[in-house]
């Protein structure tokens, strides 16, 4: 039977389809090497963050590639064995690799509109459950949506023929995900876009601003223009903070996205999607929303977004609070 084409498989691009169906321990080193990432990811958040989607959905990213890397190395170790009536041999490693990859460079989207809808949800005034009921809810989310795309994945025709079809060629290919790759484009290009449009403003943030403190925290400080309307341009006066707050924050993975994406480097699905990136797009769907929804931003925590890594308190604290500086002293100054 003839291996499955890009084209009947949606979303996603063969890989090295010769590669050979036996698994040495690369496999291994490449998945403890993604879940030691999302450890260090996830120990370097900012402690005190509010309970969101994100946050959910990133711990059980990081105990299914936990998950993940146990079963490969008990297949890997005993290579030929019987559990509960069914057979598992090396192939398996390469089929549970696949399953993985596919179901989770289906998630892209999903995991976006799911997280942008959250936090639109926190800037309205729509009634919140309680700290409990927050928790059940993410929680029954996030198993939700896993065992929806699982079942989509093994529920495919295609995707069920394709990995029929390797079993009997014995090749084992990896798949790209597209929704990582426009997800990726878009946000270069819109934070490409808010950079250019508001590039002398972003240099003049850069040179003036400042570290201070402000209620008990370490803040980056905007110096206060009264020329600046907060009611009637305040999406335009937010631009450049909020550009300023991201790139300072995550540059180097700004960086290495341009370059992946300049030099067309395919990555596999099971190791696109990782904590790292999860938390680097959640900082951008923040942003976005703080922009689209500036006129609901307040100081108080309740209502205030909190990103487990970018302070993004900073970028409003200027717009209503207009002499910070006669309350607070500066720590230091910034020269650029």
């Amino acid at each position: 039977m003839p291996a499955l084409s890009s084209e009947n498989l949606p979303q996603y691009q063969l890989h090295a389809p010769n590669q050979p169906l036996d698994v040495d321990c690369m496999l291994l080193l490449i998945i403890l090497g993604k879940i030691l990432l999302n450890i260090l990811t996830l120990g370097m958040r900012r402690k005190g963050t509010n309970q969101n989607f994100m946050d959910y959905f990133c711990i059980s990213l990081a105990l299914i590639d936990l998950v993940l890397l146990v079963n490969i190395s008990i297949i890997s170790y005993f290579r030929d064995f019987v559990f509960l009536g069914i057979r598992f041999t090396k192939y398996h490693i390469c089929l549970l690799t696949q399953i993985v990859s596919l179901t989770y460079g289906l998630l892209h989207y999903p995991v976006f509109v799911i997280a942008y809808i959250d936090y639109c949800l926190n800037f309205s005034r729509t009634p919140k459950l309680s700290s409990k009921g927050q928790r059940l809810f993410y929680l029954s989310i996030v198993i939700l949506i896993w065992i929806s795309v699982l079942a989509y994945v093994l529920g495919d025709p295609a995707i069920h023929q394709s990995l029929e079809a390797q079993g009997v060629s014995y090749q084992c290919p990896s798949y790209v995900s597209s929704q990582s790759y426009w997800l990726s484009v878009s946000m270069m290009l819109l934070l490409s876009g808010a950079f250019i449009t508001s590039w002398s403003e972003v240099l003049t943030l850069i040179q003036a601003v400042r570290i201070t403190s402000y209620m008990n925290d370490t803040i980056l400080y905007f110096p206060f223009s009264p020329h600046n309307s907060y009611t009637g341009n305040s999406k335009k006066t937010l631009t450049p903070k909020l550009t300023v707050c991201f790139l300072g924050t995550w540059l180097p993975f700004v960086l290495l996205q341009a370059v992946m994406l300049f030099l067309n480097v395919q990555m596999p699905a099971y190791i696109e999607m990782n904590v790292p990136w999860l938390y680097f797009v959640n900082s951008f769907l923040i942003a976005t929303v703080c922009w689209f929804n500036c006129h609901e931003v307040y100081l108080k925590d309740s209502v205030f977004p909190v990103d487990p890594f970018v302070n993004w308190k900073c970028c409003f604290i200027p717009l209503m609070i207009h002499h910070l500086e006669q309350t607070e002293k500066p720590i230091s100054v910034i020269i650029c």
